[in-house]
């Protein structure tokens, strides 16, 4: 019965096109409507997934550029709907969340969701780091839950922010593995000349290293002279970037082709992605680069890169901030596809635990709870 359904709120800052935001939509769309009656509150609604929002998602725009000043229509907000759950993700909504808490209603359960690794983050990205560290180890035992991506982000948590362990939980991003595979083969193969063709996906940030991945591919030249790299991704480093690459001589070797809706098939097609990262939490565009058998040079940044790695041959990982050993691999694993009958390998069965469908039964279970 409708009535006997679990109301629960979603809450970020917007839908732009980043790791989280996309994990979200894909939670809107997958929750059991047996189960949960779904809102999204978003401090503004706009960015790139809003299209992607089910049509029975009741949605609020709070229509603020910061957090704090969300919070009073954040707290009537919660009065107003009085979900048994809310869950957030990303740093600002996830401190104006727990800073609510002493005014929402008896019983509201408080979920949080680590997007990255806080230490890391808070040391490369964050202008009051010392201001945030006090947050968090004060706000976030709040929570009910909070939800971490790997081992290593609890442990960082756990040791560095005094976060109970017991209130916290790791859950992996999932993987729409049918989807991905349907979206990889639509268009065919968007790449000219005989490449080796190089891509990285991500936002154009001092936190993914797209500065060290344009150092490494000048001498990645040297040992593939026709090799092109293609960045799909916007944000507030791409005039730094293009100067970095026409600074270096790649301006016709490099191509930045800003936010794509489809990127597998840029992945599908490609010799080999590289995530150059300075940290991370974990990329779920990295999960579907293996679920489509490309393979992968990765950064051993801070997050859960070393978890999806183990065990697993093709992921190369290479020390972080050293675009000399990045290069190497680059050029290690291009040499490699070259002489392979068919590039790209078969997915590795351990990426099950990042099924689409045991992802969200997870979430389901602790929405339950």
């Amino acid at each position: 019965m409708i009535s006997a359904r679990r109301r629960v709120l979603l809450l970020m800052p917007t839908l732009g096109g980043g790791g989280a935001e996309r994990f979200f939509t894909l939670l809107l769309r997958y929750l059991d409507r047996n189960l949960f009656e779904i809102h999204l509150a978003l401090l503004q609604a706009r960015g790139e997934y809003i299209p992607d929002i089910p049509d029975d998602v009741v949605v609020y725009d709070l229509q603020s550029s910061r957090a704090r000043y969300a919070l009073p229509r954040l707290i009537r907000l919660i009065w107003k709907v009085r979900p048994q759950s809310v869950l957030s993700t990303l740093p600002q909504t996830n401190i104006a969340l727990t800073l609510s808490r002493p005014f929402l209603p008896d019983g509201t359960k408080l979920l949080i969701a680590e997007a990255a690794m806080t230490s890391a983050a808070l040391k490369e990205d964050f202008a009051h780091p010392r201001l945030w560290r006090w947050f968090y180890r004060r706000l976030y035992k709040r929570a009910d839950k909070v939800v971490c991506l790997s081992d290593s982000m609890v442990d960082d948590l756990v040791t560095n922010f005094q976060v109970p362990r017991e209130k916290t939980r790791r859950i992996y991003y999932p993987v729409d593995a049918a989807k991905v595979h349907h979206l990889a083969e639509i268009d065919g193969n968007p790449y000219l000349g005989p490449g080796p063709h190089v891509v990285a996906v991500g936002r154009l940030t001092r936190q993914k290293g797209l500065d060290l991945l344009l150092d490494a591919m000048a001498a990645v030249r040297e040992c593939f002279p026709q090799v092109q790299l293609t960045i799909l991704g916007q944000g507030p480093l791409l005039n730094e970037l293009t100067e970095q690459a026409r600074r270096l001589g790649l301006s016709e070797t490099v191509r930045f082709l800003g936010f794509q809706q489809n990127p597998w098939r840029y992945i599908r097609h490609a010799s080999l992605f590289v995530l150059p990262s300075r940290y991370e939490g974990l990329p779920n565009i990295l999960l579907e680069t293996l679920v489509l058998g490309t393979p992968v040079v990765a950064t051993d940044c801070p997050g859960a890169i070393r978890e999806v790695q183990a065990g697993n041959p093709h992921v190369t990982v290479v020390p972080p901030e050293d675009p000399p050993a990045l290069a190497q691999a680059i050029c290690d694993v291009c040499e490699q596809q070259k002489s392979m009958v068919e590039p790209h390998a078969r997915p590795p069965s351990y990426l099950t635990r990042f099924d689409l469908h045991h992802v969200v039964g997870e979430y389901s279970e602790l929405l339950l709870d």
